[in-house]
């Protein structure tokens, strides 16, 4: 199981009142500056290993892809937004194409290979672009201090990384996901504002591609977030081994999904603490592979070995069979929860109860949570 510092509920509004600056760059590494008209993707390309390229204010019109390793791509604070430029696609369910096997620092050709780079990234409809290939993952890539906005896609999108850090981003009204990652390990999505996108803010997830069992992300972190206004504000899907923790979410469909199936290893292993989960009321209708959503706090489906605990969970109504305050829900390929641990939470005013567990799974226990109505009755 995933470990996290005991941090109570209090602190985490100073917490979200502090910044989270960025490190400066190490001694022999370059701050490659961009202002607006020109081009961010030249400067990443640019760029050798442990560099930054900073942004200044203003908005830019284009989509950017990073392959180096252990680059830092910063802008200036929310003054520094991202919009989708002349070359932008429509978005598809898969990610980027493959990376076009640069070598990591500057090299003959490099400026070509971003012009492909930066056309990959925004064919498939996304802002910034983080990509590795399976052996070759890219390693502790930084994306801070900016917004990404209006992308037909994710706002941040990224597969085959290790260590990569989100960090003071701003996802605003992109279709799909405001921050989205496949296929890494190691992440860290903290203190962004993610709000009013189309499906996930936060999306997380072992593949979008293939129907395949959950990967152990080896401590993923996910924590001081603010997630208002999406279809969910987190969804972790089909993996191993995160923290979902001191987050601020609200307005949503549903506030934090877990999403697991039959397939092996099973999703789980995840801790959801010190959240600040609050009216995740809004109205989404059904899809292909789930009902309406409305009024949920957190759900599990199909999922293993979880710790959902002191968490302050309230104000959620809705019809949906996955409305309640912490809901279990047999997943819709028919995988049971099993061995989750839900405690220490604290539930009010949640309908059509506080604890939900319309599961068949085995060895669910529901232990000194503040709460007054379940189904069945009992759990509180």
């Amino acid at each position: 199981m995933a470990k996290i510092h005991i941090t109570c509920l209090a602190c985490t509004a100073a917490v979200f009142a502090t910044a989270l600056g960025a490190a400066p760059p190490g001694a022999g590494h370059k701050v490659h500056t961009v202002r607006p008209g020109q081009s961010i993707q030249k400067a990443v390309d640019a760029a050798a290993p442990g560099d930054t390229v900073l942004l200044a204010p203003g908005v830019y019109h284009e989509s950017v892809e990073v392959t180096t390793p252990r680059l830092t791509l910063r802008g200036s604070g929310p003054r520094t937004v991202l919009e989708p430029g002349a070359n932008a696609g429509k978005g598809t369910a898969d990610g980027p194409a493959e990376a076009h096997g640069k070598e990591a620092g500057p090299a003959e050709g490099r400026r070509e290979g971003a012009e492909k780079s930066a056309d990959s990234c925004a064919a498939g409809g996304n802002g910034i672009c983080v990509v590795g290939t399976k052996g070759h993952e890219v390693k502790g890539v930084t994306v801070a201090s900016l917004t990404v906005t209006g992308f037909a896609r994710a706002g941040v999108y990224s597969t085959y990384t290790t260590d990569l850090t989100v960090r003071d981003v701003s996802a605003v009204r992109n279709t799909v996901w405001g921050i989205a990652q496949e296929r890494s390990i190691h992440g860290v999505f903290q203190g962004n504002t993610v709000r009013d996108n189309g499906d996930a803010g936060l999306f997380i997830a072992n593949t979008v591609k293939a129907e395949e069992g959950a990967v152990d992300t080896r401590g993923t972190v996910v924590e001081y977030n603010r997630l208002q206004g999406n279809r969910t504000g987190v969804t972790v899907r089909r993996l191993r081994d995160v923290d979902v923790v001191r987050n601020d979410i609200t307005g949503n469909c549903v506030g934090a999904f877990v999403v697991g199936d039959e397939n092996k290893p099973k999703a789980g292993d995840l801790v959801i603490a010190y959240n600040r989960i609050v009216r995740n009321n809004k109205s989404c209708p059904k899809t292909a592979r789930l009902p309406a959503l409305q009024g949920s706090g957190v759900v599990l489906t199909g999922a293993e070995q979880n710790a959902v605990r002191d968490n302050w969970i309230t104000d959620h109504a809705g019809t949906s069979p996955l409305s309640g305050g912490i809901v279990l829900f047999k997943s819709f390929v028919g995988a049971t929860n099993d061995h989750n641990r839900i405690s220490d939470n604290v539930l009010r005013r949640n309908s059509p109860a506080d604890l939900v567990d319309a599961d068949t799974g085995k060895d669910n226990t529901f232990t000194d949570n503040t709460c007054r109505v379940s189904k069945p009755a009992g759990l509180c």
